[in-house]
């Protein structure tokens, strides 16, 4: 633990002198990113439904969508962007050094994070939870029932935090297995290594896919923390930090009102004054953003709304075939909710 704050110390002080040099040099990420050509995303080295590249080398995910939508909301081109895959250990050093424009990679907002490392987190694109798999053979039925058994964890994340947390609350033994990365860490499960794998519920869908044997494996029913997933960007930009939010908030709304990839175009005639906002037909709450007033039409347009990417990427239309549960729209029962476009 001592090891780890002394580290979020030292990349604290790093953040801050990034930040500083920015702002003395008064520069703007949607300028940098505009002159350039295109958005550098910081992404995941490879997890199934969230952001990983197939044999073309083509990516895919919730996560890569995100990437894909800022760059519509920008350039009127999702292509113009370029995947930069992050370990969990590099990708808040590649942020605060510039390497990325925004970190898009299944990343845990929690306030240490928020409040030492120079960074800001944006709207919540996935709400998750740690959980447990384990080998349908050794015959657990519950994360309570694992006392002394080992389990394989990545290391230096909140999710070996939560695992030590969970067993001392729960007066367990701990016989934790680390690995550096989550590709490790995997693997070492898949070989016999540990008794079970813990991860953020949902890459224990994405992950089980990649075993031997999927089906000798199944995920516990406990989730043990909350796991809020979303973008992050560097202090210091104002601007930046609203575009890549409300493109989230975008993306929400225009599920909301019912506008999708496929009746975009047709909804631009809509009387509904949310409607008409949200497509920049009255207003110019792009402008507001340094963008034009299109910006949340051509995300639509190129990507889709909120629940088409979802159900494509990690919900009933992918593989993984993840229940929205709390990610649904609020007023159906979810947690995802955006301010009004006005």
């Amino acid at each position: 633990m001592k090891k780890i704050i002394a580290s979020l110390a030292g990349v604290a002080l790093g953040a801050i002198a990034v930040a500083s040099a920015a702002q003395a040099q008064g520069t703007s990420t949607l300028a940098a990113v505009k002159a350039r050509g295109v958005l550098n995303c910081g992404s995941n080295t490879g997890l199934a439904g969230f952001g990983q590249p197939d044999a073309q080398g083509n990516w895919n995910g919730l996560d890569v969508e995100y990437c894909r939508a800022i760059a519509a909301a920008i350039f009127n081109d999702p292509a113009k962007v370029k995947f930069v895959p992050l370990s969990a250990k590099d990708r808040f050093t590649a942020l605060q050094s510039g390497e990325v424009d925004v970190l898009v990679r299944n990343t845990t907002w929690t306030m240490s994070r928020d409040t030492s490392l120079g960074l800001n987190f944006e709207a919540i694109n996935y709400y998750d939870g740690q959980g447990f798999m384990v080998k349908k053979s050794i015959k657990v039925a519950s994360a309570k029932e694992l006392s002394g058994a080992s389990i394989c964890v990545q290391q230096g994340t909140t999710t070996e935090l939560n695992l030590a947390d969970f067993f001392r609350a729960n007066k367990m033994e701990l016989k934790a297995v680390t690995f550096a990365t989550n590709d490790e860490t995997i693997k070492a499960y898949d070989a016999g290594r540990c008794d079970a794998f813990t991860t953020d519920a949902s890459g224990l869908y994405a992950e089980r896919l990649r075993l031997a044997k999927p089906d000798d494996h199944m995920v516990l029913p406990e989730i043990i923390s909350k796991e809020p997933l979303g973008p992050v960007v560097r202090h210091g930009d104002d601007q930046w930090y609203d575009i890549v939010m409300w493109t989230h908030y975008a993306m929400v709304t225009a599920e909301e009102l019912g506008v999708t990839k496929a009746n975009v175009d047709e909804r631009l005639k809509s009387e509904t004054p949310d409607i008409r906002r949200l497509l920049g037909v009255e207003g110019k709450h792009g402008e507001a953003l340094g963008l034009t007033n299109a910006w949340a039409y051509q995300i639509v347009k190129h990507v889709g709304n909120y629940g088409e990417s979802f159900d494509r990427t990690v919900g009933a239309g992918s593989p993984l075939k993840i229940s929205r549960s709390q990610n649904n729209l609020w007023n159906k029962g979810g947690l995802q909710y955006a301010p009004p476009i006005r």
